[in-house]
């Protein structure tokens, strides 16, 4: 691949230990703020008197997936964790390494958080994580863009003030659960005031993988949250249904600026899944009973108002005409277990074998950079 303008549309930090702790009222939560306890050989993080994620996969294995595969471990220590995890300077240095120029950054203990119940202190979580986070930008403002956590749930005016509290702060965009509370669900008229705003504010939203609120969707138990290979095999499901909801429910027929932002479930599901769409809405009236105004499908607005942030899925790539090569987004996933650092651009040149040069150059920084406004 020639040199190009490379963006991770998919990174993360990894919170250090006294984020919380530091920036939230000890008087009035006390041992319910976030925190990192040892216990067996390992550190793990409490939330809300439970146990919440794990180390190992977050940050001490990257690069490990090459060499020692069987060596990753989903436990592990913050001692272990890549400096550049909660580094701001020693991350830029490792996106150098990777021959990468901007980094938009998730949280990694922090998606888990969706899963805390209690809206008053997931509030006060979410805030401190923000703080944090667009301090940790500011260390380099031109590479490092922040995407601030956002919780919506019925609070809606509570979620519109957050939003505004973002974009006032320069984050590039907001995460929301990629799936909410069942009843709840994102085809709700409640969230009519939310999606306009933040049509208006302009920031886009983003549905990152494992973060759904409290739901079948995720169990915790008294070992922390659990996930069954069958179910990180099946990530995908629960966005899914919210970009159904959305679609189906004509959100982004009423506001067509909106964009909305599919985080880490890769992409050869898509034309199957835009087809199904497409069927359902033509065949099943009853099932899909709102009405375009024009003679739009699904698919159409999928194409239109959905990005979608893949690390290596050749197939979707070969696929990208159906799905939108305007609307394919790269990200590296660092510092994970799953990430391509530092290998990112030998799997860039194999997954974009073949593929025109001023495709590869949106799919790998321009469609970001657009998105985000980069410069």
């Amino acid at each position: 691949m020639e040199k190009k303008f490379v963006v991770s549309s998919d990174s993360h930090i990894v919170e250090p230990p006294e984020l919380f702790v530091d920036r939230m009222d000890a008087a009035r939560y006390g041992d319910r703020i976030p925190h990192l306890v040892h216990e067996d050989e390992n550190d793990y993080w409490y939330s809300d008197h439970k146990r919440m994620g794990v180390l190992g996969s977050f940050g001490a294995s990257a690069g490990m997936r090459f060499e020692r595969p069987g060596d990753i471990k989903r436990e592990g220590r913050m001692a272990d964790i890549l400096l550049g995890g909660y580094d701001p300077h020693a991350h830029v240095k490792d996106m150098e390494l990777d021959g990468v120029h901007a980094n938009i950054l998730y949280p990694s203990i922090g998606l888990e958080m969706f899963s805390v119940p209690d809206t008053t202190i997931l509030r006060d979580i979410f805030a401190a994580y923000n703080d944090w986070l667009s301090n940790f930008c500011s260390a380099h403002p031109d590479k490092l863009k922040g995407i601030a956590m956002l919780l919506v749930d019925d609070e809606i005016e509570a979620g519109i003030s957050d939003l505004h509290k973002a974009a006032d702060a320069g984050f590039a965009g907001v995460m929301i659960s990629v799936f909410p509370k069942p009843e709840h669900s994102y085809d709700h008229p409640m969230y009519e005031p939310f999606w306009r705003e933040a049509e208006q504010v302009g920031l886009p939203l983003s549905l990152h993988t494992g973060t759904e609120r409290p739901s079948l969707a995720k169990e915790a138990t008294a070992g922390g949250i659990t996930q069954s290979g069958a179910s990180r095999v099946n990530a995908e499901f629960w966005v899914r249904m919210s970009l159904a909801q959305i679609v189906l429910s004509g959100v982004f027929e009423r506001y067509p600026k909106l964009n909305v932002v599919e985080v880490e479930h890769d992409l050869a599901w898509i034309p199957f899944f835009n087809n199904r769409m497409d069927t359902t809405y033509v065949e099943r009236v009853t099932q899909s009973p709102y009405r375009y105004k024009s003679d739009a499908l699904p698919s159409d607005y999928m194409r239109s108002n959905v990005y979608h942030s893949f690390q290596e899925d050749g197939l979707g790539v070969r696929d990208r005409d159906i799905i939108g090569v305007d609307k394919l987004l790269w990200g590296s996933d660092y510092p994970h277990a799953e990430s391509t650092f530092p290998e990112s651009q030998r799997i860039l040149d194999e997954i974009l074998e073949g593929v025109p040069e001023d495709e590869q150059a949106m799919i790998v920084g321009g469609n970001a950079a657009r998105l985000y406004d980069l410069t």
